[in-house]
């Protein structure tokens, strides 16, 4: 069967999209075979970044790694289907969440063998993990956790295995030392507590954004036209390969 990664958060903006479609691609270049679910149904951020890629190589004449793209069906189970269709011809199959609360995404977090859970580096996206006083003790978990929690639930009485539950610090910037300690501090303290592991994921890079017309990502850059590297795409690409290595995925090995 393949390996399931959902890419989940019910706040919008912590950069779920940018993280699937750099884990995927990383994952294809590396000759793994990788589909891709977007189950968020109305923006399609996800979806939109593999049919740009697509349509890129197309007009290009080049073939680059491309994840395959899969569409949930319709009806009381519109994500079976999808997978089924998607397993027979992958290894890992990955389902990026909208930044909401639906079915969906609860279905998705209920089938995650990897979960990797993207935040902004704030007390404002901590709050949908746990609450969290003014003097900055974690006081329990929010709406998030929870459904996570009664994700692994679910999971456990199906007989499935363990959730392996990575929350990224993405946006982490050189300033305000003092806020990063304390969300730092408070993300220890809550994973000990619930069951996750912490790892610092993309800083804020304008080239994420310029990247998305075209569907590329910081893997392809030589490939798609040999534009130089510069040192802040050198430092971005480290910050992915180190991600690679911290979700400690089955039969991968870091080659790029």
């Amino acid at each position: 069967m393949a390996h399931i990664i959902t890419v989940g958060n019910e706040k919008g903006g912590s950069g779920k999209s940018t993280t699937s479609m750099h884990v995927a691609t990383a994952l294809a270049r590396m000759g793994h075979r990788v589909g891709g679910l977007d189950l968020d149904v109305r923006q399609r951020s996800f979806g939109r970044y593999l049919e740009n890629r697509t349509a890129f190589c197309r007009r290009m004449g080049i073939d680059l790694p491309t994840p395959l793209l899969g569409r949930p069906g319709d009806g009381p189970d519109p994500l079976t289907p999808a997978l089924e269709a998607l397993e027979r011809d992958c290894d890992f199959i990955l389902l990026d969440c909208p930044g909401s609360h639906t079915r969906l995404s609860q279905m998705a977090h209920s089938l995650a063998d990897t979960l990797i859970t993207p935040m902004n580096d704030s007390f404002v996206d901590f709050d949908l993990l746990a609450r969290i006083s003014p003097e900055g003790e974690v006081q329990g978990p929010s709406i998030y956790a929870e459904m996570v929690w009664n994700a692994r639930q679910m999971r456990g009485q199906a007989g499935a295995g363990p959730i392996d539950w990575l929350v990224l610090r993405n946006r982490l910037g050189s300033q305000q030392m003092h806020n990063k300690r304390k969300v730092g501090g408070a993300l220890a303290d809550l994973s000990r507590r619930i069951g996750f592991r912490v790892a610092p994921g993309f800083s804020e890079r304008v080239v994420f954004r310029e990247l998305f017309p075209n569907g590329l990502t910081l893997l392809d850059l030589k490939d798609a036209g040999g534009e130089t590297m510069s040192m802040s795409h050198i430092a971005a690409r480290q910050e992915l390969r180190d991600l690679i290595a911290e979700l400690r995925l089955p039969g991968v090995r870091i080659a790029f």
